[in-house]
């Protein structure tokens, strides 16, 4: 058996554009690279034994996985501030991190690792291992539909856990008891979140399935909400009315902290119009 060296630098693969618009059956051929079955610099794949295919091929992944590692690291040092005092990761927490992180090839998914790792340096125990397990299965369409949720999503008066506002309801009032309650919907599927997506941050463990209410809202009490940047005050004009909404589950709770997004006017523009109706708004 021959013993085949492989230059981790030379493993690299460099994103070629013209291969965007290659056949299907081209990709499948390219896919040979990630199994040992391409011929590469010293090495001939049709010459080699499935033993020495598969020693290359773990020596390739290996390098693969250092490098993820490195840029995550790098990513993590850029994040971390030189004038606050940083502590000692947990040794176990540390362990599955690094696991778990070899293996996120996708760049804009290796800056939520490097944020996570950096702000584990500065503040621990924001980011449970259940959270880093349910990051790593996590794909970057699926991050973008939860962005694009968390561009939606409003801070309730002093709360610190994002809702997802889907409308508000209307209970009748006396003498309507038996009367079911009229919904008004926002309708989210037209700034882009279908329920399809909905479905998918469920799937995805980061919200949670069923619709919640409040309780009636007070006609005498203003609500705050914060969507953004942008403050709002709600006062229901009448005592029979409260709102419909999605909450995040506590790992959605812990994954928003690292997610840049900026509010959906449209939709606060929309919000505001239909809450008018019903609601003074200040």
């Amino acid at each position: 058996m021959v013993e085949t060296a492989i230059d981790c630098a030379a493993t690299h693969t460099s994103k070629d554009n013209k291969a965007t618009d290659a056949s299907a059956r081209k990709k499948a051929l390219l896919l040979g690279k990630m199994l040992g079955l391409a011929s590469e610099h010293d090495y001939r794949a049709s010459s080699a034994s499935i033993a020495e295919r598969a020693a290359f091929r773990a020596q390739k992944q290996a390098c693969q996985y250092q490098e993820n590692l490195e840029t995550i690291y790098k990513i993590a040092i850029s994040h971390t501030p030189s004038d606050v005092t940083g502590v000692d990761l947990d040794p176990d927490w540390a362990h599955q991190f690094f696991q778990l992180a070899e293996q996120i090839h996708n760049r804009k998914m290796q800056e939520l690792w490097g944020r996570i790792l950096a702000h584990e340096i500065t503040t621990p125990g924001h980011f449970s291992l259940r959270t880093l397990t349910t990051l790593k299965q996590l794909t970057h369409k699926e991050a973008q539909v939860f962005e694009k949720a968390l561009s939606m999503s409003v801070l309730v008066n002093n709360e610190t856990r994002l809702k997802l506002i889907i409308g508000f309801k209307h209970a009748g009032g006396f003498g309507q008891l038996f009367k079911k309650a009229t919904s008004t919907n926002i309708g989210l599927s037209q700034f882009g979140l279908p329920y399809s997506n909905i479905l998918t941050l469920v799937d995805a463990g980061l919200l949670h399935r069923s619709e919640l209410e409040t309780g009636l809202l007070s006609s005498k009490t203003p609500i705050n909400f914060m969507v953004g940047d942008a403050k709002l005050k709600l006062t229901p004009k009448s005592g029979q009315l409260f709102f419909s909404y999605y909450r995040f589950t506590p790992i959605g709770d812990e994954l928003a902290q690292l997610i840049h997004f900026s509010t959906d006017k449209n939709y606060l523009k929309a919000m505001k119009a239909l809450f008018s109706h019903d609601f003074k708004i200040d």
